[in-house]
This record gives structure tokens, sequence and C-alpha cells, in this order.
């Protein structure tokens, strides 16, 4: 059974979410990959506003391509997580409630995660055009000079996802794998 969850997420949402879950998403996403959150930290360090309100709020790691005529998007499919590892801490301590990616994620954004109560989604590599479907409006709402990687604000419905990594702690990379393990 696939759980639908609206944005902004509350404690009480990413609580109720466990390693494994079908997720259907709507609501308000960030995009963000390794440029805007190397900007989103120099503004932290600046102390400087952040450009989207963070508290509650979920970053997809995408750089989407062009999107076509009467289309709100182009295709959208995750990149690899693991290179934001270093600039996410921050972003949880402030009230990031979720991300979503693909591939694992380092022991110190774990730990931040079960901490600040957050959630690591999946989405399906590969499948960018299928995800597109989902987004029913974007909008570069900073460093546009980045190009793909300009931070956008999306409206999506029903964006299918997968909880691999819960505010527990539960990892779906490492309890999946140990199933098929060779003893």
């Amino acid at each position: 059974m696939k759980k639908k969850i609206q944005t902004p997420l509350t404690n009480e949402i990413v609580e109720s979410l466990k390693a494994g879950d079908q997720i259907l998403l709507s609501g308000t996403i960030y995009t963000g990959r390794d440029a805007a959150h190397a900007r989103l930290i120099e503004c932290l360090k600046n102390n400087e506003p952040l450009p989207f309100d963070i508290e509650g709020s979920i970053l997809y790691y995408v750089g989407p391509a062009p999107s076509k005529p009467g289309e709100a998007i182009g295709s959208c499919g995750p990149t690899t997580s693991y290179r934001m590892d270093d600039l996410t801490t921050p972003l949880l301590d402030l009230g990031l409630k979720g991300m979503v990616g693909k591939g694992k994620r380092d022991l110190k954004v774990i730990e931040s995660m079960k901490q600040n109560k957050a959630v690591y989604f999946a989405a399906i590599g590969g499948a960018g055009a299928l995800i597109a479907n989902s987004v029913i409006s974007s909008e570069i709402i900073a460093y546009e000079d980045l190009g793909a990687e300009a931070i956008r604000k999306l409206e999506v419905k029903d964006f299918p996802c997968i909880v691999v990594i819960d505010c527990y702690g539960e990892n779906m990379y490492e309890t999946e794998r140990q199933k098929y393990e060779r003893k």
C-alpha cells in the first residue's frame, strides 16, 4: 500500500514513515545539487537568509532537463546523493525534513537525520521522464546562473518515492543487502 503525504513535513509525518514505505508525495519541494548546496552553506556562513523557508522542506537532488513546450519540467531523475553529504547536516539542523535522491548516505548524515527527525527518500534512477509527470509546476527561485543546478520550487502531485532511510536510522541500503549475503 502506498502512503500519500503532503508537504511541508512535520515531525509527526516523519515519525510515521518507516524504511520501505512507498510514498506518493504532493505539495512543494525544492531542487538543489552540489553547487546550490555550496551557495546555501555560504549564505549560512555569511548570516544571510536562505532563498526559501527550509523548515519542513524537502530537497530533491536533481538537475532537470529543459522542459518541452506545454510541460512544467523536462526529464527529472534523481542524482547521486552522497555528493551533498558534506553540505547536508547544517540544513538538517535548520529544519530540513526530507531529501530525495538515489544511493547511500554518509553515517554523519544519518545521525543528523535521527537527531533532527528527517527522512531520506529514493526516487527511481532512469525514470526521469516518468517522474516529470508528477511535476505540476516549476519555477527557478535562486541561482539561475547555475542552469540545471539552480534552485527550483516544484509543485508535485503523487510524486513516487520510497523511504530508504527513516528518522530512526533504519536503512534499506543496509538491511536489504544483508538479506542476500552469503553466511
